[in-house]
């Protein structure tokens, strides 16, 4: 949905059904997503964006009407006041760029592009198409110019630049902290003005293009790359502005396209705008010649794309299963790319030479396992010592860490087993399993009185209710912990009729699907529709309070104010979340090929691969309050069952849900997937 109101300019042409559905303003007031209408390709590391004062983590707050410029690339949805920001371009008119104010008039914006009309008479068109992108300013007759500062970045993490002026182009690089700046970051530019222009330089990181008076539109050509500018230069669009637009919204439509969704027309657009935000990370670090840059900097060449620019503890629940299955010819390089992280020095948060903007990358194992186990080829010999040397660095000094930290050990030991390395295997299984100690330590006891207080005992942004269900490799032994099936169960249900549950962060997100390990799974099936599309109390934010000014409403909104207070998209977790329940199907546990089901929120979706299969889910019987699942068939055949593997998935087919407005409290309670840790491969 492209946004736009009566004083807007005319938008550039639009011939695509699936971006029209796409609502880029979507979160993009406030903090409330952090995320924003940059012009942007999938996985792209170059999205083009405007600056505006005042400004949320991305640069860009909705309700500003001032803007100080256009910025290049930011990591979408994430905190730590957010990173990027880099290479300000601002069009001004007069001589001097600090008192030419560029006032806000109206604006556009969807999949590709951004729009925007001044005050002033200047209006601005950005486009992205890969890595490359152009601006496109039109002028009223007068002086006027292009203002460059090249060390602007996002919450001042600009380190160095260095670059190069001729005639009417520009290059370089530049290089930033990342994402709470644990590293550094470089990007090789090439920028190309389509007039000529009188350069002077303002001090040693900013510069001025002075236009003729008669110029009235100008073009700037710019392109990203990770490797040098010799790649950037050579990645300058060939294309038009608006040849550029229209192979950017081709491309959004074949990657929006692969999941139709057919239902109430409103509930589509969010469908549509929040699984944009899935398709934005990480990004293409790769040239089409197969050099990139590892992250210790060197130079290195493959014949694989290679992907950069992680939000792995943020969005390995969902992110990245949803990639795994929807999208497999891209997940099989983003799964290579994670375990090629290893052998040039993989760091939790960030390296000193990073391709590009990233964030952190704890579980990656985790993903790694997961991966192997869905058929994706990992060079396990290769990485396995890595791997285990990061294990045995890792921290279990805080309650929330030492089971997390348990999860990792787990995941080793499985990819041990999966290298026939037995007494390994045995080895961190056993390190997996005292987990039951730290759980007994901190978790058993519920009296105690900082159970529910958000960050006690040192932990991460969750409280002890939150994190005392993170066990998803051994709910098995989780259960038997709690006292048993029904203690278990007992737990659960005040857990969420008390309200502890979060959905401002990502602790405790999996938390609604285990009872999918109880005989209640229909209140998982009810959890699920909830949180998504219904009214829900939440107490719990990222500043740390709980009970103030306490959130009463639906979570998932389309409109800039979306999502609760101080919730981040975080590179597209939440959004995937939501994408996930609205196809009836969630990651069952990160490590093993499995999905639980709940009744879509559309009455069909189906996944069209490029290889010529389909997978179609068809609910019947839908309405808005039939959440519960009756029966399950399967390509015609009835399954009692509450779950699906990856490769029933992978293999194409139909699955039909029977829907109701009253559980069946007998569906899916005999034959239950429940995570062992004793299960075998």
């Amino acid at each position: 949905m492209a946004a736009q109101n009566a004083t807007t300019p005319k938008p550039i042409a639009k011939d695509n059904p699936l971006t029209d559905q796409v609502n880029v303003f979507l979160g993009s007031s406030g903090d409330h997503g952090q995320l924003s209408p940059a012009a942007s390709y999938p996985f792209s590391m170059l999205s083009i964006g405007p600056q505006t004062y005042p400004a949320t983590h991305t640069g860009y707050e909705h309700l500003a009407k001032e803007f100080l410029g256009f910025t290049h690339n930011r990591m979408e949805g994430v905190g730590c006041l957010g990173s990027g920001g880099n290479l300000l371009i601002k069009p001004f008119l007069g001589e001097d760029p600090e008192t030419s104010r560029l006032l806000k008039a109206a604006e556009a914006a969807g999949p590709g592009f951004y729009q925007v009309s001044f005050k002033n008479q200047i209006s601005a068109g950005l486009v992205v198409y890969k890595n490359a992108g152009r601006h496109r300013y039109q002028f009223p007759a007068g002086k006027k110019g292009i203002y460059l500062d090249l060390s602007h970045a996002f919450a001042g993490r600009f380190v160095a630049e260095e670059h190069t002026l001729t005639e009417n182009t520009l290059s370089g690089w530049v290089a930033s902290q990342t994402t709470c700046n644990a590293g550094t970051y470089r990007l090789y530019y090439a920028l190309q003005i389509n007039q000529p222009v009188k350069w002077t330089s303002r001090n040693a990181h900013q510069l001025i293009a002075t236009l003729a008076p008669n110029q009235r539109e100008v073009q700037v050509e710019i392109a990203f790359s990770s490797v040098d500018v010799a790649h950037a230069k050579a990645a300058l669009g060939k294309d038009s502005f608006e040849e550029m637009k229209q192979k950017s919204s081709r491309d959004w439509n074949q990657h929006l396209g692969r999941i139709q969704v057919k239902g109430d027309p409103e509930r589509e657009k969010l469908f549509y705008s929040l699984l944009y935000r899935a398709l934005q990370s990480p990004y293409v670090v790769s040239e089409e010649d197969g050099v990139y840059r590892a992250i210790d900097g060197s130079l290195q060449k493959t014949d694989r794309t290679v992907y950069n620019g992680w939000a792995i503890w943020d969005n390995y629940k969902t992110q990245l299963p949803l990639l795994s299955f929807a999208y497999p010819e891209r997940y099989s390089d983003i799964a290579s790319s994670i375990a090629n992280l290893y052998p040039y020095g993989k760091k939790d948060f960030a390296t000193a030479q990073e391709p590009s903007n990233t964030v952190r990358t704890e579980h990656a194992i985790v993903v790694l396992l997961d991966a192997h186990r869905k058929g994706y080829a990992i060079d396990l010999p290769r990485i396995i010592d890595s791997l285990q040397q990061e294990v045995d660095r890792l921290d279990y000094a805080t309650p929330d860490k030492a089971l997390e930290s348990s999860y990792d050990a787990w995941a080793l030991s499985q990819l041990y087993a999966a290298l026939t390395r037995k007494e390994l295997s045995r080895k961190y299984k056993q390190k997996a399993l005292e987990y039951k100690t730290y759980w007994e330590k901190d978790f058993k006891d519920l009296s105690r009185p900082d159970v529910n207080k958000m960050s006690a005992r040192g932990m991460y942004q969750g409280t002890i209710w939150q994190y005392r269900w993170a066990v998803p490799f051994d709910v098995k032994g989780l259960i038997a912990l709690t006292g048993g099936e029904q203690a278990f169960e007992s737990q659960l249900d005040e857990f969420f009729e008390m309200d502890y549950h979060n959905r401002a962060n990502e602790p405790d997100l999996q938390v609604p699907l285990l009872y999918n390990a109880t005989s209640s799974p229909w209140k998982a099936q009810k959890l699920q529709h909830q949180l998504a599309v219904d009214t829900v109390v939440q107490h719990y934010f990222n500043d740390n309070s709980r009970g103030i000014g306490s959130f009463v409403g639906v979570i998932y909104k389309n409109k800039p104010e979306a999502y609760l207070r101080t919730m981040d998209d975080d590179a597209g977790a939440m959004s995937s979340w939501f994408v996930l329940t609205a196809l009836g199907i969630q990651p069952a546990s990160v490590g093993w090929p499995v999905y639980y089901l709940n009744v879509p929120l559309f009455e069909s979706a189906e996944i069209a691969w490029p290889n010529g299969k389909t997978f179609t889910m068809q609910v019947d019987n839908y309405g808005d309050d039939h959440m519960y699942i009756q029966e399950v068939k399967l390509n015609g055949k009835r399954i009692d069952w509450n779950w699906l593997t990856h490769e029933e998935i992978m293999q194409g087919g139909k699955l039909e849900i029977k829907a109701s407005d009253k559980p069946n409290k007998k569906w899916g309670v005999k034959n239950r997937w429940v995570p062992d840790i004793n299960m075998a491969d």
